[in-house]
């Protein structure tokens, strides 16, 4: 794996390596280096946990990181996006791109021989999918035969999460209305996933179906960066998606609440469920950076990953 573009780009037992060498890095157990290796975040779109993740991860692990922020760099505007992948390759041993255009990242991948990882695309949100799966791996104790619901607009984050589930066996289920399901092609895909992993992913316009029983209720914002000015519509449209405490009575019983963040509180979820003991954000928020670490280490050579321990 040179790049890490699309979570489609692991297979199963990759991902579930990665969340081992994960959970060994958090728990302190493996002792790795990055010295004298540089990771340039490249960003068209500001983060709190997207920067602050990748930061910490090379600074824990010997390494630099270099922000290079959409005023400086300009990217495709300023200077073109391939000429700015092959200077950067000049100086850096790999790139974190946060960018509006899921092609940003492809054309990034295609100008250059070091690796890129996709911080966030329009289309997908790989990294932020596989901490979410961590988290729930570490919450659950497994994955395979778990339910997990997706409530609210199907983004990046959900197709990347949807891949994710279908990948490792999870049974995935979103409720989303007209006009705001997931792409066509992202859904055949994960379906071919889940027919090779013995799960489901079904999609569905009722939240209530999609929550009953399920192990994980899973949301994220209604608005995005760059669709403020569609604030009103979507509210209307997406507010019967919201997580609440009536649509949680439909959950299992210890059933976890996830959302990446940042979480526009009485919009997709309630103040009350964001600050219910069921809720994890806050883990899954750290485990970002956890996940950060493997994914750095794997892709720069300062990891071998093994199937021992493969759950």
């Amino acid at each position: 794996m040179k790049d890490l573009l699309s979570v489609a780009d692991l297979a199963g037992d990759e991902i579930q390596l990665l969340l081992n060498e994960a959970e060994e890095l958090k728990a302190g157990e493996r002792l790795s280096s990055l010295s004298g290796k540089t990771l340039a975040l490249l960003f068209e779109k500001p983060s709190l946990r997207t920067r602050v993740s990748f930061e910490m991860a090379m600074h824990q692990l010997g390494g630099h990181c270099l922000y290079l922020s959409p005023a400086e760099v300009g990217l495709g505007k300023r200077e073109s996006v391939p000429d700015v992948a092959r200077v950067l390759s000049r100086f850096v041993d790999i790139i974190a791109a946060r960018t509006f255009s899921h092609a940003t990242v492809e054309v990034l991948a295609d100008n250059t021989g070091m690796p890129v990882i996709n911080a966030l695309s329009d289309r997908e949100h790989p990294c932020q999918a596989l901490a979410d799966v961590l988290t729930i791996r570490e919450k659950k104790g497994r994955l395979k035969g778990v339910t997990l619901a997706y409530i609210g607009d199907g983004n990046n984050v959900a197709n990347s999460l949807m891949l994710a589930a279908a990948l490792t066996g999870m049974d995935f289920r979103i409720a989303s209305p007209a006009g705001y399901r997931v792409a066509d092609d992202m859904l055949q895909l994960a379906q071919v996933y889940a027919a090779e992993n013995q799960c489901r992913v079904t999609c569905t316009d009722d939240p209530r179906q999609a929550v009953e029983c399920a192990d994980v209720v899973y949301t994220d914002v209604w608005i995005s960066m760059g669709q403020e000015e569609e604030s009103d519509k979507r509210c209307r449209e997406l507010g019967a998606y919201q997580i609440n405490s009536e649509l949680m009575s439909l959950a299992e019983d210890g059933a976890i609440i996830l959302h990446p963040l940042p979480a526009h509180r009485g919009q997709e979820i309630t103040d009350q469920m964001m600050e219910d003991p069921r809720a994890v954000v806050y883990d899954q928020a750290e485990n970002r950076m956890h996940i950060a670490k493997a994914l750095l280490l794997h892709m720069l050579g300062g990891l071998e990953i093994s199937m021992a321990g493969c759950r």
